[in-house]
C-alpha cells in the first residue's frame, strides 16, 4: 500500500463522505491522484463497499440481530472456505468471520424477530453436514459500532457514590 493509499483509507474510514477534493486538500495532493488511487483500490477489491453506520435502535423496526458461534468438523473434501461460502449466501447472514479459539465461525445474522432467527438456525444452519454445534447470542444493545459511540453519555447522568 502506498503512502497516498494509506492516507486515503484512513480518511475514508473517518468519514466516507469526504469528496476527492476534500481528500486531496487534506493530503496536499492533486484531486486526479486521489481519484486514480481510489479507482485502483476499488478495482483491486481492497475497497469493498462504502456504507453508512447508523444507530438501528433509533429506527424501531423490531428487527433482531444475533451472533451465532459455529463449530464445524472439517471433512476431507470440505474446507472452512467452503463452509463459509455455503453460509454467507443466506440472506439472513450479514457478516461472518473465521475465528481462532473455541469456535470456528462467527456468523452475524438479522431477522424480523426471534422466531425468524430460530427458523434460520433449525432449518438452514443446523442441517448443513459437518456443523457440529451452534451457540446463539442475541444482541441486546449496541454501545459502539465501527469505532463510533452510538449515544454519547450525558454529564451528571449517573454519579458514583462511595460509602
Amino acid at each position: 500500500m502506498t503512502e497516498l493509499q494509506y492516507g486515503i483509507v484512513k480518511l475514508l474510514k473517518e468519514n466516507a463522505r469526504y469528496t476527492n477534493v476534500d481528500i486531496a486538500n487534506i493530503l496536499g495532493v492533486k484531486e486526479r491522484e486521489v481519484e486514480t488511487a481510489i479507482k485502483d483500490m476499488e478495482k483491486s477489491g481492497f475497497i469493498v463497499k462504502y456504507a453508512t453506520i447508523f444507530n438501528e435502535e433509533t429506527v424501531k423496526d423490531g428487527k433482531v440481530q444475533a451472533l451465532i458461534e459455529v463449530k464445524v468438523a472439517l471433512q476431507k473434501l470440505k474446507s472452512f472456505n467452503e463452509y463459509a461460502e455455503e453460509l454467507y449466501n443466506f440472506d439472513e447472514v450479514k457478516s461472518m468471520y473465521l475465528m481462532s479459539g473455541g469456535f470456528d465461525l462467527a456468523v452475524f445474522v438479522e431477522g424480523k424477530d426471534i422466531t425468524e432467527i430460530a427458523e434460520f438456525i433449525s432449518e438452514k444452519l443446523s442441517v448443513i453436514d459437518g456443523i457440529t454445534s451452534v451457540q446463539t447470542h442475541f444482541i441486546l444493545k449496541k454501545y459502539k459500532i465501527e469505532g463510533q459511540i452510538t449515544k454519547p453519555s450525558k454529564d451528571g447522568e449517573r454519579q458514583l457514590i462511595q460509602a
